[in-house]
């Protein structure tokens, strides 16, 4: 078995890998694959994604698996680290995925799936909506449990014909949800909703630099709610920020442009490099967002402060997935009166004692309150690209407060588990301080998203009313946005000082400005190299032989997917749980 060191060959896939908090070990029982587990051959083919949910049954094990490989799409339970086979096992396949077993299998003709999201709001142990979507520009939503198809959207391909390059549910609604092409533009459709028979017909709703929206004109409601065009090329990913306000969009000209959602704002931009940018991630609390693209960088963006703080260098070409590591957080106390003990006491404290993880996540509360540094967060996020390798990074107080002297401290680093996670991993701990312990987090390809509970602020668009579809559309957003677990939510106060763009006067003008790269370097959208600091990896290891395409982490296990069609999971320190059949 391959480990990180011992001189082994550069080129050789790793089966493990070693951080401060220990062991990382891929778990060959939780592979996933093809039935046959035959190697795709993945030329011409689009990415591989996995999607999960999980459907809270009784059963103690509700994790599902949604994949997409080629023109096949499968549906699985998903055993993750909970089973693994002990030497009194008669062998690997007791406590592995069956994989001739999936609940679900589809095989399209003609087109292939290119992206997919559950809806977490309304998974049950009997219904699940999965929305896919598909390089011939069609979004389809079906229900794998069921074994049914609901509806096609777009089917005609006359609101898009190009490739679907990312679909999610908007936050806290169980029918509208955001799709993206590789033209460039975005559209907001309702479930409950069709899309007419003739190409719709569009009215400007608001314009500023690189961007517009449109709403659909129409006698009676239908989809598209709303047309967004955002920069130059194709639009690769899009993010919800985790409390659903505000949106992250990465496109092929270099570009991320951050917009308040519902108002329909430009709140600021970045320009890569060099390149497209290909992949977005928020910071579980909303502060901090990583791009990563072909300059083979990931780029790590203020959102309050609206500027790259900085860049990081280990991949050795395109990075192609990002993903905050919201379980995983060091904990710095400048009073070392403040907790005693073995760092094995510590994370005693922060696993069991649910009353002590509320007096921990108050002390990281405080370093948003007082000008003092009595505790700071770092945050963990990975990275995984075209060169088959998975990078780690730490964001950590120095690059964060370069201007603040660093306090002498003890760093204690643990994995959190659901019941006490960490005070650092969602908007709650870090913004509200006092909270009591959040819930546990959702299990998606993106970040987690609370329900919207100011869906009825007096920026929306709501308000505005422009045209009749602007105020269908308002209807749809206030009452779709679920207030179920409005005891869950929490509200943000985000710095709006530095939106940039204005509506234009000229409503019946669309403008794109092309910006030239030449004159974007060294200035605030784009810093010199020297201008920011330089991250170095954590670590960086080859873990495929084909290009990643996957990287999700999870409470127990960080996920991977390369182009070959399978899918690893790699357990946490000390969270494998031996399996006696």
């Amino acid at each position: 078995m391959a480990t990180e060191g011992g001189g082994k060959e550069m080129n050789e896939i790793k089966t493990q890998f070693t951080t401060r908090e220990g062991l990382y070990k891929l778990l060959p029982h939780s592979e996933y694959s093809r039935p046959n587990r035959v190697p795709f051959n993945s030329q011409g083919s689009n990415p591989v994604r996995v999607s999960f949910v999980n459907l809270n049954d009784q059963s103690g094990n509700g994790d599902r698996l949604c994949f997409n490989v080629g023109r096949e799409l499968y549906f699985y339970i998903y055993k993750g680290v909970r089973k693994v086979p002990t030497r009194a096992s008669p062998g690997p396949a007791s406590g592995a995925a069956d994989l001739s077993k999936p609940i679900d299998k589809r095989i399209y003709k003609g087109t292939q799936p290119t992206c997919h999201d559950f809806n977490h709001l309304t998974a049950t142990a009997e219904s699940v909506s999965l929305l896919v979507g598909f390089s011939a520009g069609q979004v389809q939503l079906i229900d794998p449990i069921k074994k049914e198809t609901s509806k096609l959207f777009n089917e005609e391909r006359l609101i898009d014909k190009s490739r679907v390059t990312c679909v999610k549910w908007v936050p806290g609604s169980e029918s509208l949800f955001l799709v993206a092409h590789s033209s460039g533009n975005m559209y907001l459709y309702n479930v409950e909703h069709t899309c007419g028979t003739t190409a719709p017909h569009y009215q400007l709703l608001k314009q500023g630099e690189s961007f517009a929206v449109h709403t659909c004109k129409s006698k009676s409601t239908r989809n598209p709610l709303l047309k967004w065009t955002v920069g130059e090329g194709a639009l690769n990913e899009f993010a919800f920020s985790p409390d659903g306000k505000f949106l992250a969009c990465v496109s092929q000209d270099g570009f991320l442009r951050v917009f308040n959602f519902d108002s329909v704002e430009l709140h600021g931009t970045m320009k890569s490099y060099f390149g497209g940018l290909l992949c977005v991630c928020w910071s579980p609390d909303g502060k901090y967002i990583v791009t990563g693209g072909e300059d083979d960088l990931v780029t790590v963006w203020s959102f309050v402060d609206c500027r790259v703080i900085a860049r990081g260098h280990g991949h050795k070409s395109w990075v192609n997935v990002v993903a905050f590591d919201p379980y995983t957080t060091s904990v710095e106390e400048s009073d070392p009166m403040e907790f005693s003990g073995s760092d094995e006491d510590f994370q005693d404290l922060l696993h069991f004692g649910r009353d002590r993880a509320k007096s921990t996540q108050s002390r990281l509360s405080k370093r948003n309150s007082t000008d003092s540094r009595p505790v700071s967060v770092t945050y963990r996020f990975g990275s995984v690209g075209q060169d088959t390798q998975l990078c780690l990074w730490d964001l950590t107080e120095d690059i964060l407060f370069p201007h603040q002297p660093l306090s002498r401290a003890r760093t204690h680093t643990n994995v959190m588990n659901a019941t006490s996670p960490p005070a650092g991993s969602n908007g709650n701990s870090v913004t509200t301080p006092g909270n009591s312990v959040p819930p546990p987090l959702p299990r998606s390809n993106s970040l987690p998203h609370s329900a919207v509970s100011n869906a009825g602020s007096k920026s929306s668009v709501m308000d505005g009313a422009i045209a009749s579809g602007v105020s269908k559309f308002a209807t749809l957003s206030l009452h779709d946005r679920k207030e179920r677990h409005h005891e869950k939510d929490h509200k943000r106060n985000h710095s709006m000082g530095h939106i940039s763009s204005k509506s234009s006067d000229k409503l019946n003008l669309v403008t794109k400005t092309k910006t030239d790269p030449a004159k974007t370097l060294g200035t605030p959208l784009c810093p010199q190299m020297e201008d920011v600091p330089l991250l170095e990896p954590l670590i960086c290891k080859k873990i495929a032989h084909e290009r990643l395409t996957v990287l999700i982490f999870l409470e127990d296990c960080i996920v991977t997917a390369c182009q070959e069609g399978f899918i690893c999971t790699w357990g946490r320190p000390g969270k494998v749980v031996s399996f006696n059949p």
